[in-house]
């Protein structure tokens, strides 16, 4: 069964990888034009983690592809190795 959230619930939530680093807080959502599929999370950054600093970030903004995630809860988990 598909569990549905709306993106407005996600606004703000911390994003993290599966081993605890913190990328930073979700901002908004890129999706396919042509399926209505999302593509990526786009993440305010923490600009505090190390680990942020090696990855590429572009106008401010962290592009985390959807095929990371890996659990919404509280938190929103992405698989770190998916980000290098």
């Amino acid at each position: 069964m598909v569990k549905y959230v709306i993106a407005e619930q996600l606004v703000g939530k911390e994003v993290v990888t599966n081993d605890g680093f913190d990328l930073g807080k979700f901002v908004d959502a890129e999706v396919r034009e042509n399926s209505g599929k999302l593509a990526a999370l786009v993440v305010e950054p923490n600009v505090d983690s190390e680990f942020v600093n090696k990855l590429n970030v572009k106008g401010g903004k962290l592009q985390v592809p959807y095929s990371s995630v890996m659990a919404v809860n509280d938190f929103i988990v992405v698989d770190k190795k998916s980000l290098i």
